[in-house]
């Protein structure tokens, strides 16, 4: 499947700002079932982009802007191309090994209400840890409504999970959190999805978790939808939770209110063309 992905993310400040200085994880990076036919990053500012790699691998760009900065703009255009692998990921770039994402980090601590979600999987994992996974996921689904205006990057898995209700990164921090207490592996994956009812403009991208199975490797789970990644899903960057894998994290100096303003558009490729 080809996957056409264009994404804005517009910054405005009122007063102007002095500075600002952004880092982008907005590159996918190619593996078994993920080629990168292009892919493009435009700031329609004057800077100088710096390409690098985080301590995990992931793709960055960084760069710095000088004021006075009333606007601008982070634009991505791209192609890539999927194939669906069963939610097994192969051929990524791994700079540690899989015991590194068993490290618990401040959004993905495990409260009472985390322990006790993980329990109730505890035999079925010990069974068949893949089967324990999948019934993870789906508990996740069935007890949490997705709600773009309920939480904040920042809200922990617990305090998502007793709110019943978030983003699609909360889905992830709580499956990461449990499994971690499984003693799995777990990390934070971020990316964009090609979604089955057709809706090409959406709010953001979107994000889902990786455990590690004996016998598979890494494996995707999509908590927020109740299954594992398809060729619908382009993968961006993994981390421990989304403060590692988030697609841009900046700081500003001076400046009043800052307005955000996101536009995202995934599509099949061949619309584009037709277009």
């Amino acid at each position: 499947m080809r996957i056409r992905v264009s994404h804005t993310t517009r910054y405005d400040y009122s007063p102007p700002a002095k500075s600002a200085i952004q880092l982008l994880r907005l590159t996918p990076r190619g593996h078994e079932g993920q080629h990168v036919r292009h892919w493009r990053i435009d700031v329609d500012a004057p800077c100088r982009l710096k390409a690098g790699e985080d301590a995990l691998g992931n793709i960055t760009h960084a760069f710095t802007l000088e004021g006075p900065i009333q606007s601008f703009s982070v634009t991505v255009d791209g192609e890539v191309e999927t194939q669906d692998s069963a939610g097994v990921v192969r051929g990524t770039v791994e700079r540690f090994p899989p015991g590194l994402f068993l490290r618990t980090t401040t959004l993905t601590e495990p409260d009472d209400a985390i322990l006790a979600l993980a329990g109730e999987v505890r035999e079925a994992m010990r069974r068949d840890p893949i089967v324990g996974l999948h019934d993870l996921s789906g508990m996740i689904h069935a007890r949490m409504a997705f709600d773009t205006e309920a939480t904040t990057t920042a809200t922990k898995a617990g305090a998502a999970l007793a709110l019943g209700h978030g983003v699609c990164q909360d889905f992830a921090h709580i499956f990461i959190s449990a499994a971690r207490v499984l003693g799995v592996s777990a990390r934070y994956v971020s990316g964009y999805l090609l979604r089955h009812d057709g809706l090409v403009v959406q709010e953001a991208g979107h994000a889902w978790a990786e455990a590690h199975v004996g016998g598979l490797g890494w494996v995707g789970f999509d908590p927020a939808h109740g299954l594992s990644p398809t060729d619908a899903y382009v993968r961006l960057a993994a981390a421990l939770d989304y403060h590692g894998a988030a697609p841009i994290l900046g700081s500003r100096y001076g400046g009043g209110q800052e307005s955000l303003d996101v536009s995202v558009r995934v599509e099949h490729a061949r619309r584009q063309i037709q277009s």
